[in-house]
């Protein structure tokens, strides 16, 4: 979840700071090449808060970084921290509007289209196995040895995993250091790529501009609350322990007539993280 907090006590995971950070070309390349377990040589400049739209009618999307290797591979990295309950349908369209942009008018060859990555990163786990990274990339069903290959790949990197075994130590020292971004996390992960990007880290809380532009967006937050936000939470609420099954008329009731948005906001969570809805209404 999202808290508000000094810009000196953001982590990596939060918006502001991830896009800060990674508006470097080179702090992206660090982070990629830490994701994907190879060198990636990207073109500069990396965009961030790039925005993408078909038609002035259509739903645009704002990637938190986009970028593109030496090779024409793209790139789309999000940082989520605050839990959304659509992602696995949210990144089927922003692979959708992506590609939109990537063959040039007239194009008839679709083998022309670049092989793409869009990689979340969320401080909790979406699909509940307790991994550290999920990649999907379609196969047959009918063969599930085919894959279709048509280049369109999709990560979901998880902080908190807890199979340390199938994924490389970096990129769990890494995934670490985005939910808990401090000189000793950088210094304990023993990793130079990890070492670079807390530089920038450094370099973004302690940024005069940069600082204003915190402030700004804070201001703009505290002033722009839509109405309807305790509705959303409680929505969400629902939605995640529905996930358990059947839920009793007392706690559905209780949850619906809850308006304090702190509170909500600490269901939302311990719905995120429940193993149950028992051990959700234990905690709650």
């Amino acid at each position: 979840m999202e808290e508000k907090k000094a810009l000196k006590d953001l982590n990596l995971i939060d918006r502001f700071l991830f896009a800060e950070v990674m508006d470097a070309p080179e702090a992206v390349q660090d982070a990629l090449s830490i994701i994907l377990g190879q060198d990636i040589r990207l073109i500069p400049p990396s965009q961030t808060e790039k925005e993408h739209r078909v038609s002035p009618l259509s739903k645009s999307i704002r990637m938190d970084v986009f970028s593109m290797s030496e090779e024409g591979i793209v790139y789309d990295i999000e940082a989520q921290n605050t839990y959304k309950g659509d992602l696995r349908k949210r990144s089927r369209y922003y692979q959708s509007l992506m590609d939109s942009s990537l063959l040039e008018p007239g194009t008839d060859d679709y083998n022309m289209l670049k092989d793409s990555y869009i990689i979340v990163i969320t401080d909790y786990d979406i699909f509940g196995l307790g991994k550290y990274c999920y990649t999907f990339s379609p196969i047959c069903h009918e063969a599930p040895q085919l894959s279709l290959e048509d280049g369109a790949i999709r990560i979901f990197l998880n902080t908190r995993g807890k199979n340390e075994d199938e994924v490389s130590p970096e990129l769990v020292e890494f995934l670490h250091y985005m939910e808990n971004t401090t000189d000793k996390a950088a210094a304990q992960a023993g990793s130079d790529r990890i070492w670079r990007i807390h530089k920038r880290v450094c370099k973004a809380k302690k940024g005069e501009a940069i600082g204003m532009r915190f402030l700004r967006e804070l201001e703009e937050r505290n002033t722009a609350r839509a109405e309807g936000r305790a509705e959303g939470h409680r929505d969400d609420v629902l939605e995640l322990l529905s996930n358990f099954g059947e839920l009793s008329e007392d706690l559905r009731k209780q949850i619906l007539e809850q308006e304090d948005e702190e509170i909500l906001k600490k269901w939302l969570l311990l719905a995120a993280r429940a193993e149950s809805v028992e051990d959700f209404m234990e905690k709650m």
